[in-house]
């Protein structure tokens, strides 16, 4: 058959609707594009560490690094010039501060409170949201507290000691809590408390959707849990098999007061990020989670993939589900290149 014949054939079966027409061009392929990835839907996880002048990396996750206060405070004001506009802090915090109860999480003077009161000093303008969750504090690794016989963790136990943090964390200067715990009730809890001591206007970004993956190893490695962790976290972190429960999480967490959601983590979750965001029409966020980033770049470090344009279009995938906003470990590279 000849390529006349084809085209009439194409024409017949078609209408005359050609699909490609908006794709052979550049500027029409722009024009066209229905989702677009800005700075501002950029938020930048980073790692703290103690001493002055730290840089330590994290093996499973090549480039990134944990930092000392002081060197947090660099990566804000870099935040600053690229035009991210808000940075999550999660705190590798020493083996000898951490207990059963995660009191370390209490302390005023903990890692995440003074990079925070570091960072606000320096006058850098950029949001800054921290972690509400012990995990990091605790010697055996959860994010709450165990119960009375060290079985399972205690919900109401652990919510009194979330509050406690999200006051230590408040009174720091946090622009923003997240509490990522996913303990029963801790949003509303956590609210009410910030509300009685005059925080009223500190918003919550609820972990609400966050799944018992396992895709959070390197992040683990980073904050120090992978070897203190005892068990597993499937008695409060959600079951991967599940999407009409994280509808219901949501629900809960918004009439508790949340303010914006997050699903946790992403690609595997993009069915999820599309049915909250269709759902409830709320501010929404999404984790690219640390064991996304690093399969990205073990990929490309291998040449299997062409790690820019993979980057890119994860983080376009987010927008498409209907994301607003992505925690990303690539965020200050993606936003040097937006802003060319």
């Amino acid at each position: 058959m000849d390529k006349h014949t084809a085209r009439g054939l194409v024409n017949e079966v078609t209408g005359g609707r050609r699909m490609r027409r908006r794709r052979l061009q550049p500027w029409l392929r722009d024009l066209a594009r229905e989702n677009v990835l800005t700075i501002n839907d950029l938020i930048w996880p980073i790692f703290l560490t103690e001493g002055v002048g730290t840089r330590e990396p994290v093996a499973s996750m090549p480039g990134v690094s944990r930092l000392s206060p002081d060197l947090a405070v660099d990566a804000a004001k870099r935040a600053e010039d690229l035009g991210v506009r808000a940075l999550a802090l999660f705190p590798n915090t020493p083996s000898e501060l951490r207990d059963e109860t995660g009191s370390e999480a209490l302390n005023s003077n903990n890692l995440v409170c003074t990079a925070v009161r570091a960072i606000k000093a320096a006058g850098v303008d950029v949001g800054l949201i921290t972690d509400v969750a012990l995990d990091p504090y605790t010697s055996h690794g959860h994010d709450g507290v165990f119960g009375s016989n060290d079985q399972q963790i205690d919900n109401d136990a652990s919510v009194a000691q979330l509050i406690l943090q999200a006051q230590t964390l408040a009174e720091a200067g946090s622009d923003m809590i997240a509490p990522s715990d996913m303990m029963d009730g801790r949003i509303g809890a956590i609210r009410a408390s910030l509300d009685e001591t005059g925080h009223t206007d500190l918003p919550i970004m609820a972990y609400a959707a966050k799944y018992a993956s396992a895709f959070y190893g390197p992040f683990r490695d980073a904050v120090g849990a992978s070897g203190t962790l005892k068990g597993d976290k499937r008695t409060y972190q959600m079951d991967p098999a599940n999407g009409q429960e994280a509808e219901h999480e949501v629900e809960l967490d918004l009439a508790e007061g949340a303010d914006v959601v997050m699903v946790k983590p992403g690609m595997p979750y993009l069915d999820i990020v599309h049915r909250v965001k269709s759902a409830f029409g709320v501010p929404t966020t999404v984790y690219q989670v640390s064991g996304e980033f690093a399969m990205i770049e073990a990929a490309a470090a291998n040449g299997w993939i062409d790690r820019d344009k993979a980057i890119m279009e994860s983080l376009l995938a987010f927008k498409r589900a209907g994301a607003d906003g992505i925690l990303t470990y690539f965020a200050p590279e993606i936003a040097a290149k937006l802003a060319k």
